[in-house]
């Protein structure tokens, strides 16, 4: 997550401390005072074993957003050396259905099967996505 410009947030309660946190948090703030978490707890007891299934109803993928290719690159070697599923790896998607002209992407599994995806979009391709209001 630091690649990426994240911090690991903490806060004084027992629920985040070391050595056993029963939830982590990583956010990011940008230049104009805007700032995007993700927080992250483990599952209850009775449904642990229970993989993700990314095709069921919920949230298909997180994106998150690099500042260029070389970091989607160093996200893929960090992920590697530390054994992560890669589904994808890192690949030019441009000029497909659905992507724009520089869309550099690299996907991998969390070990709950979500999939997770880190991806450098060039700005002009950024704001011309048409997306639902």
């Amino acid at each position: 997550m630091t690649t990426l410009g994240y911090l690991r947030w903490r806060e004084p309660d027992d629920a985040w401390q070391e050595p056993n946190p029963t939830r982590a948090a990583w956010g990011v703030a940008y230049p104009d005072g805007t700032t995007f978490g993700i927080d992250l707890r483990p599952a209850r007891a009775d449904s642990r074993d229970r993989k993700y299934d990314r095709f069921e109803p919920g949230p298909h993928h997180v994106a998150f957003q690099a500042a260029d290719r070389a970091t989607v690159d160093r996200v893929h070697r960090a992920m590697v050396a530390l054994g992560a599923e890669v589904l994808d790896a890192p690949m030019d998607y441009g000029g497909q259905v659905g992507y724009g002209d520089s869309y550099y992407a690299v996907f991998f599994a969390d070990p709950d099967n979500v999939k997770l995806e880190v991806v450098s979009v060039a700005p002009a391709d950024a704001q011309g996505v048409e997306r639902d209001q």
